[in-house]
């Protein structure tokens, strides 16, 4: 089992997913998955609009090498930072172990 990844999270509004992985790939990531979601919003804001808001969000999740995660992070925040459309943030989270990526060799059969 590999060690040395973590997994970045971007979260944005609907629609930008694209412009969010398009960034991390020119940073060294490889691909990532796409989840769909929605937002919340605070029961104040609630009340002062008086109506219920539930933004659509996409979540990209990126599994990628511990030492281009800055990057890919300094990436992001440019493409879609609070100051874009995307109105986007990202993080990242540490990955204990990792299998399927790259060349895996056979995993022995347990016999009884």
């Amino acid at each position: 089992m590999k060690k040395g990844y973590k997994c970045v999270f971007a979260i944005v509004n609907n629609g930008f997913s694209e412009v969010a992985m398009d960034a991390a790939k020119a940073c060294g990531a490889k691909g990532g998955t796409i989840l769909h979601g929605r937002g919340t919003i605070s029961k104040d804001a609630e009340k002062f609009f008086k109506i219920s808001i539930q933004p659509e969000k996409e979540i990209v999740l990126i599994l990628a090498k511990s030492e281009l995660v800055d990057d890919i992070l300094k990436g992001l925040y440019s493409a879609i930072g609070s100051s874009t459309e995307a109105q986007g943030i990202a993080f990242s989270l540490p990955v204990d172990e990792v299998v399927g990526i790259g060349e895996q060799k056979p995993v022995k059969e347990i016999k009884d």
